[in-house]
């Protein structure tokens, strides 16, 4: 009869795991940006006060350091990062000796001023396709939302193409496995957007938080920065339950 009763309990226990496809990994205050860095296996997280960490897949704080400004996005590089600081431009850090250098954008794209960052709204979030960066902007309404492709040469970065979304508040950017991924703070969800086609191809719905920044890592698992705090991990099964 004991041994049924623990059986049981195993099972459901099993069940509950299974179910429960997310878990806070670490806690780190105003978390906004989040990127895996492929050739160290880690994660480096930016935050709202200035402060980025490297930590290990499993949430152990690695490194941190603080630099000036408003940290909205990060994408790891061999031996850099680049930030996004949300009303100031691209900061890249070198990820050994921690200097830095400011890359300016040139925000004119075929005659008009894209007004990428302005003094109510700036950047919130990036990514790397190829040699390209991809740049949000903060925008409440979907019609407003917009991402800007820029090229860097010689520490400048200049617009190629605009894409709208329409999505409100694009937060956070990632690609993976030739996918394209957005987060919403406002939705609660994963959006899925085609590049070739500039159409959304999937929605999946998070539980709800306040989503700032998404990253995969090697085995398909991805990783939320939580405005509220921490970081959450997630597994594939929840890519499984799209909806279109």
């Amino acid at each position: 009869m004991i041994y049924k009763i623990l059986l049981l309990g195993v099972v459901m226990l099993s069940l509950g795991c299974a179910k429960d496809s997310s878990a806070k990994i670490v806690d780190i205050p105003e978390a906004s940006g989040i990127d895996y860095c492929t050739n160290s296996n880690t994660l480096v997280v930016a935050n709202d006060e200035g402060w980025y960490y490297e930590i290990s897949l499993d949430g152990r704080i690695l490194t941190k350091y603080k630099i000036k400004g408003d940290l909205e996005g990060v994408v790891c590089e061999d031996e850099t990062f680049l930030f996004a600081v949300e009303n100031k431009g691209l900061l890249k850090v070198n990820r050994k000796t921690k200097k830095k250098k400011f890359i300016s954008i040139d925000m004119e794209y075929n005659g008009k001023n894209i007004k990428l960052i302005s003094k109510n709204n700036g950047i919130e979030g990036i990514t790397k396709v190829g040699e390209l960066y991809y740049l949000s902007k903060q925008s409440k309404k979907k019609k407003d939302s917009l991402i800007a492709i820029v090229k860097i040469h010689n520490n400048k970065a200049k617009i190629v193409d605009i894409i709208k979304p329409e999505v409100a508040d694009v937060a956070g950017l990632t690609y993976y496995k030739e996918t394209f991924y957005m987060v919403s703070d406002k939705k609660d969800k994963v959006i899925k957007y085609n590049l070739d086609k500039r159409k959304i191809e999937k929605k999946i719905d998070l539980p709800k938080s306040a989503q700032e920044g998404i990253a995969f890592d090697t085995k398909g698992f991805f990783y939320i920065a939580n405005d509220e705090g921490s970081i959450l991990k997630y597994s594939q099964e929840l890519l499984d339950k799209e909806k279109k």
